[in-house]
């Protein structure tokens, strides 16, 4: 979880029990961490309000929320390729063959869980991140109880951190995370914050797996509680892959050093940066939604048309049965209606070994390129 490759100072092989509770005692209210507050608010401010705009917000959701699904997994080396994820899409949880897709779909699940838990209370509780852990999982399995917990570079097995360990005492640090995360009396940014309760989450790691991917989603979470976003809609993940080395030895510096101002700058960037990339990304499929719209509608000449393109954006791979069972029409005509978009070189139809897959290969090429990110 923590950084690759630094000069140690404090033992790592002692459980960290003496985590302080947050916020720190250091100055986070420095020039240079403020003007980047500004930045990332006015970034996060045209992201939520272009989502205010959608007709259809559910048709980008599933899209967006997929992709930062399926990077955020990557971050804890859990690959599956586009092709493998959005056929399991279109399968139920139990019957997807592919584990790392099967990964990938759960930790949506658990975003959309996250959302309906906090909704339902209005707060963010410690076993509300218990539960959001146990959906990524699918596993019943609580609080890590086990001691002896390490976190050690996957590449040469070398210790970087031991978590608090006792479930008690790791209780105890959730619960004192659970109050700053809901002290509206704090004032310190949303961002600045956002970025000190991610650090201690992944500090405390109270699970025995599922810590970083629970942790992202708290991050969109916090954002959804404090009014910057509606919709779970921030691909956070990308930045965070693309500058890992960065971020392992950041969370580092904090634990040994107290280096506190270099880790929230980049949480914030992080958030600046991603914001722009998703607004920019949302704003392509959308360029991209009505120009297939219009292509549907010539070709099929059919009052569908409008419904059949958003499920064609909101799964890239799509099947028969997907359109039959959405109402779109009964089977004889989904098929003559595919049959002539595949005719049109709007579908790419893929058949595996009895099913076939017809595939949006427009949005499928826009999603698999993605769009640069610049640090």
């Amino acid at each position: 979880m923590f950084s690759k490759d630094t000069d140690m100072i404090k033992d790592i092989n002692k459980p960290n029990n003496d985590l302080k509770k947050l916020p720190p005692e250091v100055n986070l209210e420095t020039p240079e961490i403020f003007r980047a507050c500004i930045k990332a608010n006015k970034a996060l401010a045209e992201l939520k309000g272009c989502c205010m705009r959608l007709p259809n917000p559910e048709m980008l959701l599933n899209t967006v929320i997929l992709q930062e699904s399926k990077t955020s997994s990557e971050i804890e080396n859990i690959v599956t390729t586009q092709d493998d994820l959005y056929k399991a899409t279109l399968d139920e949880i139990d019957k997807i063959s592919n584990p790392a897709a099967k990964e990938v779909i759960l930790y949506r699940e658990a975003i959309y869980k996250g959302i309906e838990l906090f909704k339902n209370r209005g707060i963010i509780t410690a076993n509300m991140l218990i539960e959001i852990m146990q959906t990524l999982r699918g596993t019943q399995e609580g609080i890590r109880k086990i001691c002896g917990t390490k976190i050690a570079n996957p590449a040469t097995k070398k210790v970087v951190y031991t978590p608090p360990e006792g479930e008690t005492l790791i209780r105890e640090k959730l619960s004192d995370l659970e109050k700053f995360i809901n002290d509206d009396d704090t004032e310190l940014d949303t961002l600045v914050k956002m970025a000190l309760i991610h650090y201690q989450f992944e500090a405390i790691h109270p699970f025995s797996d599922g810590n970083g991917r629970t942790g992202r989603i708290l991050n969109i979470l916090y954002l959804i509680k404090e009014g910057l976003l509606d919709m779970p809609i921030l691909y956070l993940s990308h930045y965070i892959i693309v500058y890992k080395s960065v971020y392992y030895k950041l969370l580092n510096n904090v634990t040994l050093d107290d280096e506190w101002a270099d880790w929230v700058l980049y949480m914030i960037k992080a958030v600046e940066e991603t914001a722009k990339y998703t607004l920019n990304q949302i704003e392509e499929i959308l360029r991209l939604k009505n120009e297939t719209e219009q292509k549907v509608k010539e070709v099929l000449q059919s009052n569908i048309y409008k419904e059949l393109t958003e499920l064609l954006f909101m799964h890239p791979y799509i099947k028969i049965k997907v359109l039959e069972d959405k109402g779109i029409a009964k089977r004889q005509t989904v098929s003559i209606y595919l049959k002539k978009l595949s005719e049109a070189g709007i579908l790419n139809p893929v058949k595996l070994w009895k099913e076939t897959y017809y595939i949006n290969t427009a949005l499928f090429d826009l999603l698999s390129k993605g769009i640069e990110m610049k640090n």
